[in-house]
């Protein structure tokens, strides 16, 4: 069974915010011919529910203003990245609804161009070779209260310069022996400006250029000459990058780019029970507990794609979070209050016994098949209907039954031995007997239906107590259900002394087996269901198949950590 087309949620220009305020002058003002932005992620691990906010950002501002958006990799780093992720990424992109302007980009396609300009810096007078050691170089560039100390490398000739950094690119030094430096200020108030690296040894294959490189570029260096040479307009940035604009500019006023770019910075998405540091995800699919970077538990968008989360569920929580100029925590709670209000409205229902009970209609005969009709969706009738197969043997799930005839009707609202309840979409029936096992278990339940009482209220003087859930016994398809809960069970994980992997949520995985109406087991990977009264569930990505059918809880259909 398809699941429906999603109501498409608000997209960013619903919500105004600075970064849009600016554009929308830019724009009035013929600032700028075209609105060009980036989503620039470093292919060192899979993406999260942050940079999924920064792809809404950047991709909806372009198509807003009628601009376009590059995906650019900054693959500046090459031991920490690979082209796992660079292809997870673009799949990631894609799966979110957003098409980025021509070819994927890269640093790596510029780096020719880097070194170019990095040779005129330094016949400039403005860039230099350091000894200094790592460990040197800090005590050297000071404290925010304290000047730095100039390197004694500093004043090199433009000659000694531009033999030791052929030297480098040709690899006649050992890691870490020198860097190539900016020459700024070494007392700035600003500590990005203290004459910072640009060029460091690496002697490491890279995923796009081989062994072409043993010398790369650092971040700050290439940043704003990947933005001119693409014609970036408008650099979105998170916040932790305003410190470093004035470098950004520096390099921008002291090479010959062909454009100049703004900088713009608004503050990071971070959400309580939730970790998004890319070293720390890393750690937790290193360390085993979780399986991969798209495993469901993970906050990156290939677990919550894994987990059921739907694009547009994604989409409709980033247009719920202010872009301000200020970091933020959000309550998680409000992201799965965007993937239980898409759900709610587009997953189609489906019924599945998650700890089966025997059922027998002793007044049902033997053999005998009756096909209910069900809508696919309560409010939806251009879904249509599902058909479910009812016979003299189902399944119901345990709790719904109970042998305390003195539990009132509002504590328990299901099966009680003596009385009635209705079959959702079929008979009312009431329980007649139980029969058990050996150890006293229950293990079937008789009960007798009341005849038409199918789509029918029920006769005087019968009063069911509820509705419950119900799967043919011998139509029911079993199947895996993983019923994933929150990753970890702290609200801040990452600022305890503990530790962050202290706050692993040991129960946030548990399998069982259950039985499902046999129409919703045949369905594809990644189609999304309501199981009723159960919660929404997701056909597994990758385990999923008609033979052997996988089933991935989302999300419960209620905040069950509400006043934890």
């Amino acid at each position: 069974m398809a699941t429906s087309e999603s109501k498409a949620p608000n997209e960013s220009k619903a919500s105004s915010n600075f970064i849009r305020n600016i554009i929308e002058e830019d724009v009035k003002n013929n600032k700028q011919e075209k609105v060009v932005t980036r989503f620039p992620p470093e292919p060192n691990g899979y993406l999260h529910i942050g940079h999924a906010r920064s792809i809404w950002l950047n991709f909806g501002m372009a198509k807003e203003f009628g601009g376009e958006c590059n995906l650019r990799f900054d693959d500046t780093n090459p031991e920490k990245e690979d082209q796992e992720y660079v292809d997870a990424i673009k799949e990631d992109v894609k799966w979110l609804g957003y098409q980025w302007s021509g070819e994927v980009k890269y640093a790596s396609d510029y780096f020719d161009q880097f070194y170019a300009w990095a040779l005129e810096l330094i016949k400039a007078g403005k860039a230099y070779v350091c000894d200094l050691s790592a460990e040197d170089a800090s005590k050297y560039k000071g404290w925010a209260t304290k000047p730095g100390k100039e390197s004694p490398y500093r004043d090199r000739s433009v000659e000694e310069n531009l033999e030791l950094i052929e030297k480098m690119r040709a690899g006649e030094f050992d890691e870490g022996a020198c860097v190539l430096r900016a020459k700024i200020d070494m007392t700035s108030p600003n500590m990005s400006l203290r004459d910072p690296t640009m060029y460091r040894i690496r002697k490491a294959s890279h995923h796009q250029t081989g062994d072409k490189w043993c010398i790369y570029p650092n971040y700050d260096f290439a940043h704003g000459q990947e933005d001119s040479i693409e014609g970036v307009t408008h650099s979105i940035c998170t916040l932790e990058f305003q410190n470093n604009r004035p470098l950004y500019e520096w390099y921008l006023e002291n090479l010959p780019v062909p454009s100049t770019p703004h900088q713009y910075e608004f503050g990071r998405l971070n959400l309580n029970y939730t970790i998004t540091s890319k070293r720390k995800l890393k750690q937790l699919v290193d360390e085993g507990c979780v399986n991969g970077w798209d495993d469901p538990r993970m906050p990156t968008v290939s677990g919550m794609r894994r987990r059921g989360y739907t694009p547009e569920s994604l989409k409709f929580f980033c247009d719920m979070v202010p872009v301000s100029k200020s970091n933020s925590v959000i309550d998680v709670a409000l992201l799965e209050r965007a993937i239980r209000d898409d759900l709610n409205d587009s997953a189609p229902r489906a019924m599945c016994v998650m700890n089966p009970l025997k059922l027998v209609i002793t007044n049902f005969a033997e053999g005998e098949v009756e096909e209910m009709n069900a809508p696919a969706h309560p409010s939806k009738p251009e879904l249509g209907e599902r058909k479910l197969p009812f016979t003299r043997e189902i399944l119901i799930d345990k709790s719904d039954f109970t042998e305390d005839t003195t539990l009132s009707r509002k504590k328990f609202k299901r099966l009680v031995l003596g009385e009635w309840v209705r079959l959702r979409g079929a008979y009312i029936i009431k329980a007649d007997e139980v029969i058990k096992d050996d150890s006293g278990e229950i293990i079937q339940v008789n009960a007798s239906l009341v005849p038409d009482t199918v789509g029918n209220d029920a006769p005087e003087g019968i009063r069911p107590r509820g509705v419950i859930h119900w799967v043919s016994a011998e139509h029911g398809v079993a199947v895996e259900v993983r019923l994933y809960d929150r990753l970890f069970n702290h609200a801040e994980p990452d600022k305890d002394e503990d530790g962050f992997m202290s706050h692993v949520n040991t129960d946030n995985l548990t399998v069982i087996s259950a039985v499902i109406e046999p129409t919703a087991a045949v369905c594809e990977p990644e189609s999304r269901f309501q199981f009723e009264r159960e919660g929404y569930f997701v056909a597994d990505r990758y385990d999923h198949s008609s033979e052997k059918p996988v089933f991935n809880r989302t999300i419960s259909l209620r905040d069950t950590w509400a006043g934890k």
